[in-house]
């Protein structure tokens, strides 16, 4: 746990196993690469990465 005040690093490409759900970790990784994005740019990636995990998670409660 890092120090009170210190934020930890942000997740890469290499905290992902690859081992889960593909459109859950390609919606994942989309979120990952948003973070080197300006702040203005990244709404667009984390909206789809945001419509991604909500089809899926509706696609898994229909199944």
């Amino acid at each position: 746990m890092p120090a009170p005040g210190v934020r930890p690093a942000p997740p890469s490409a290499d905290d992902l196993d690859g081992q889960g759900h593909p459109a859950v970790d390609a919606a994942v990784q989309a979120m990952i690469n948003a973070s080197s994005l300006a702040p203005a740019d990244q709404i667009a990636q984390y909206e789809a990465a945001y419509e991604t995990l909500r089809e899926t998670l509706a696609g898994i409660d229909q199944a």
